[in-house]
Parts: structure tokens; sequence; C-alpha cells
């Protein structure tokens, strides 16, 4: 029966606030950014051209159903926080309600998600910077482009997944100020991002190109919803702060709600632009819609900001995820699922170091031993600063 037991909501909140621990430095619209930071990344700049594809101009409705759908979830975990503002989010909901053994599973469930998408979008960032560096006639060495021994005869050791995981690491362990100051910063520069596509894009709309609206029906605009649904994902670590709010009940509601509905705005915009500007079946294959639209309403000049958006929205992405991880394998030690040594507290910085440097650590050995499988189609071109008319795409077809 000890594996079914449950910790009290009581106990709980009074053991985190006796013992010496996290710092509270955040604020509902330090959440905000947070939630927006996890949200905006590559939904925004890869999952709005395949749901277009399934979805035709309906896809501004299957945004708005996946905006919904969400937002029932995230009124869930924000009751949940509010009630119970302790570090672990769905984890610490578990072990409150439905015992040891199911939060134990869901610990290493979250532990297991937040790696892989932290280590996955670490990658994605190496391609988009090196794209980036390239349109500026920099070509790294071959040794920083990819992981050792993945491309035969070149002396490669690793890409930059690894460095930026380890940069974003070295942050977390410095203290949640330094954190959600570099966060709310970038968060501001990627949106505005977005914001110019939308205002520069917005005159070059085609309302031709809206119809037929549902091409494929209802059938394809819940189709598209079941797509673009992962792009709201991110939301569920703004919880995992909860510890570290000043005003827990009240900013972390705000927080996440917030940031779920800035976000859906954004994309509902941003899809009715891309299927005004490009008709919706030239989507197909396209991994890079954003830059489609662009090319089809002449705006070369803005290609270089797309890749610094796409470049800024996944390194929030993976300081996010990884802030989120470590504060539930903060919250398992704590609780002793783990050895005690992950819930030590920095005596200066307040954050749980030692943990925060193995998950750090963690993520970026995948990183690089996973950077061939993803960075390998993007080491096939050079960005020459221009969209290529052959292949549609913003990598030149020469090869690099």
């Amino acid at each position: 029966m000890s594996l079914l037991r449950k910790k009290s909501v009581h106990g709980m909140l009074a053991f985190a606030q006796s013992a010496k621990g996290l710092r509270k430095e955040l604020s509902a619209f330090d959440l905000t950014m947070l939630g927006i930071g996890a949200i905006i990344g590559t939904g925004i700049f890869v999952l709005t051209g395949t749901g277009a594809t399934v979805a035709g101009p309906g896809l501004v409705l299957s945004f708005v159903i996946g905006a919904l759908a969400c937002g029932f979830a995230a009124l869930c975990y924000a009751e949940f926080a509010a009630m119970l503002p302790i570090s672990g989010s769905t984890y610490t909901y578990a072990y409150a309600t439905l015992g040891e053994l199911v939060a134990w599973i869901i610990g290493w469930d979250l532990m297991l998600e937040y790696a892989l998408a932290s280590s996955a979008v670490s990658v994605g960032w190496s391609g988009y910077f090196q794209s980036l560096l390239a349109g500026f006639g920099v070509h790294l060495p071959d040794a920083l482009t990819a992981a050792a021994g993945s491309q035969p005869g070149k002396p490669t050791l690793f890409n930059l997944a690894f460095v930026i995981a380890l940069v974003i690491t070295a942050l977390l362990a410095f203290g949640i100020r330094e954190s959600k100051r570099v966060n709310n910063v970038v968060v501001v520069i990627k949106v505005s991002v977005v914001l110019l596509f939308i205002a520069t894009g917005i005159w070059h709309i085609k309302p031709d190109n809206w119809h037929p609206a549902l091409p494929y029906g209802f059938n394809g605009v819940f189709h598209g919803a079941a797509i673009v649904f992962f792009s709201f994902l991110g939301f569920d670590a703004v919880t995992c702060a909860a510890e570290e709010v000043k005003n827990p009940e009240r900013d972390i509601p705000k927080g996440v709600i917030w940031s779920l509905a800035i976000c859906s705005i954004l994309y509902v915009v941003v899809s009715a632009i891309m299927t005004g500007i490009v008709p919706f079946a030239r989507f197909a294959g396209v991994d890079h819609p954003i830059s489609l639209a662009l090319q089809v309403a002449r705006l070369d000049w803005l290609a270089g900001f797309v890749d610094l958006g796409a470049i800024l929205g996944m390194t929030t992405v993976i300081l996010v995820m990884t802030y989120g991880q470590t504060r539930i394998l903060f919250a398992m030690s704590r609780d002793g699922l783990l050895p005690k040594v992950f819930s030590e507290v920095h005596p200066r910085y307040h954050t749980p170091y030692k943990a925060t440097w193995l998950i750090g650590g963690i993520i970026a050995l995948i990183a690089k031993l996973c950077s061939a499988a993803y960075v390998g189609r993007t080491d096939q071109y050079r960005y020459h600063g221009r969209f290529c008319p052959d292949c549609c795409r913003h990598h030149c077809a020469a090869p690099a």
C-alpha cells in the first residue's frame, strides 16, 4: 500500500515553505513570457504549413479548436498550480491525488519528454544558426557542424547543439533572476519578428486564395486541429515554476492563460496571412511555410529575420523545457524518490545546481550524438541570403 500512499496537500505546502529552497522571483508577466517562450517555436515556423495542407484556409478554425482544447487543460493546470504552488507540476499533483507510484511514473514521463524535446530543438537551433551565419558569408569548420564520425572523410567533433545546451544550462544554474531576464528579452525579439511578418505580409494577401474556405470540409478542419494542437504544448512548463512565484495563487493562472491566449491570437493571424498569400496546396511537403510565403510575396529581405526568429524561438523553448525538467527532478529528489543530492540548493544562486548540470549534461550529450540525423539535410545546402526559385527553399540547391 506504500506505493499508493498520497501526500497531504497541507503537509506538502508546509514542508515547501519551511525548507530552505528556491528564490521567489517571478511575477505574472514573467510567467507569461515563460509560457510564450515555450509555446512559440517550431510550431509557428513548421506546423502551420503542415496543417494548411489538410485544412486549407480552414486552418484558422483548426487553431481556434486547438486553442479551446488547450484552454480547458490550461484551466486545470492553473487551478492545480494555484492550490498547490510547489515545484513538480503534474508530478506533484499526481502525488497528492493518485499516489506515489503514479507520481513516480509521471515524473519520469515528464523528464523524458522535456529531455528529448530540448535535445531535438537544440539540433534544430544548430541548423538554423549555421544557416544564418552562412547568409553573412560565415561558414563554420567541419569540426563544429556535426557529431563525431557522422560524415565520412570529415574531422567532425560536435555541432553547436552541444554548445547551446551547455550555455542554457549554465544560465539556469546561475539563477532564476538571470534566466527570466534573458528569456524576457529573447521573447520580445522573437514576437517582434512574428509581428513584423504580420505587418508586412498582410498587404500581400489575395482573398481568392481563401476560396474555397473549407476545401476538405470540417473533417479537414479537425484533422488540422489534431496536427496544430502540438503547437500549443509548453504552457504546462509554466507550472513547474510555481515555487518561485511571488504570488502563486494570483499570478500562475494569469501566466498560463495569458500566454496561451497571446500565442493563440498570433497563430490564428499568421495562418490567415499565410494561406492568403500562398494557395494552400503549395504547402505540401514544405517545412518552412513562412519562408515560402515570403518568397511568394517577394519579401526576400525578411529571410534573415525569419531565421533569427526561428533561432530565438528555439532558444527559449530549450531554456523553458530544461528549466521545467530540473524542477521536476528537484521535486522528486526532495520527496525521496531520487537521491537527495539533486534537491540541494546553491547557497548563493538559490537553484538546484546539481540537478541542473546533470540534466543539462544529458541534454547536451543526446544532442551531440543525434545531431547527424537532424542536421544532415541542412548541411547539404548553403544559404546565400536569398530564396532559391527552383526548390522554393531559402537553402540554395547548390551543394555546400
